[in-house]
């Protein structure tokens, strides 16, 4: 049900199973697309290990996700004001001080171009600074590959521009579903195929989850825009993706993600995962491309808010994959 709301914001209490539940619905539900499965409940790994190196241990305590902006901002053509701050997201989404994962885009005004952000960042709070572990994918200028970069190496805001599908939480150890899956039979992705399994059970009631996962071996398809936004307004799937620059990345990659099963009517994009690595390679995540071979396994919580920030007005459903 949603709840009152601060300008911009609207909050809704989506439906939350209990882990154990959750458990068994995705053990049974990822069986039919994956010949490997196991899913249960465990302690979260410290996250500040590798191969995650993230600035918190966990991604537990009042755990919520947030839609911010969206992709009618930067298509078909970008809105290139639209930017927005992490730690304002923490406290629009009342847990100021949080760690905040996810995918989103990266602030034009801080790079000075277009890039993906995959945004890892331990908020301000109580007059102690962010802590900011967030990574950048570009287009290499020199050949056109891709070009990952720690954000705080460069960069010294908490920005991203456009749009962000971000998970918020207290970044606490704690109890967490462990998802381990390999040997894909299916046509979804294992996000794709996580969602369909909660939208099916579920039926009606939104259930939304966020979190990491390793693809351990194998390969994945990805994207990373530009480096320049289209001179052109894009208004088809079709232009969107002659636009994007389309790569096949290698095994380990760490990701992520954030998903809800159904959209309870909030102009939501329902998944939403990026990647980066200690290889060079990161970007957008699509799927596995050796179905074969590949493994995966993922650490997820399922959300007890969702936080709709800044939903655009003039809205379509082009580029959201």
């Amino acid at each position: 049900m949603a709840t009152g709301a601060k300008h911009g914001i609207e909050k809704f209490v989506l439906y939350q199973p209990r882990l154990e539940e959750l458990s068994d619905v995705l053990q049974k539900g990822l069986k039919e697309n994956f010949a490997d499965v196991h899913v249960s409940v465990a302690d979260c790994p410290d996250l500040t290990k590798d191969p995650f190196g993230f600035p918190v241990k966990g991604i537990c305590g009042k755990p919520r996700i947030a839609d911010v902006g969206g992709v009618p901002y930067l298509i078909p053509v970008a809105k290139l004001d639209k930017i927005y701050d992490i730690n304002t997201v923490a406290r629009d989404t009342d847990l100021p001080g949080a760690f905040i994962l996810g995918a989103g885009a990266a602030s034009s005004r801080t790079l000075g171009i277009n890039a993906e952000l995959m945004p890892l960042v331990h908020t301000e709070h109580e007059g102690k600074p962010a802590v900011n572990g967030s990574y950048v994918a570009r287009i290499s200028p020199t050949d056109g590959g891709c070009l990952l970069e720690k954000y705080s190496e460069k960069y010294h805001d908490c920005d991203f521009g456009l749009l962000g599908n971000l998970y918020v939480s207290e970044g606490k150890p704690g109890k967490v579903l462990e998802i381990r899956a390999s040997r894909r039979i299916g046509q979804f992705s294992l996000v794709t195929a996580i969602r369909k399994s909660l939208e099916n059970h579920y039926g009606d009631k939104p259930v939304a989850m966020g979190g990491t996962f390793i693809i351990e071996k194998g390969k994945a398809k990805a994207h990373i825009m530009p480096a320049e936004f289209s001179a052109c307004p894009l208004n088809t799937e079709e232009e969107v993706n002659n636009w994007l620059k389309h790569f096949e990345m290698e095994a380990p990659l760490i990701c992520q993600s954030v998903l809800v099963s159904r959209d309870p009517g909030f102009d939501l994009r329902v998944e939403h995962t990026h990647f980066f690595s200690h290889h060079g390679e990161g970007g957008h995540y699509y799927t596995d491309t050796t179905p074969d071979i590949v493994e995966y396994v993922g650490y997820f919580l399922p959300a007890e808010f969702l936080y709709r920030i800044d939903r655009p007005v003039e809205t379509h459903k082009i580029g959201r994959d």
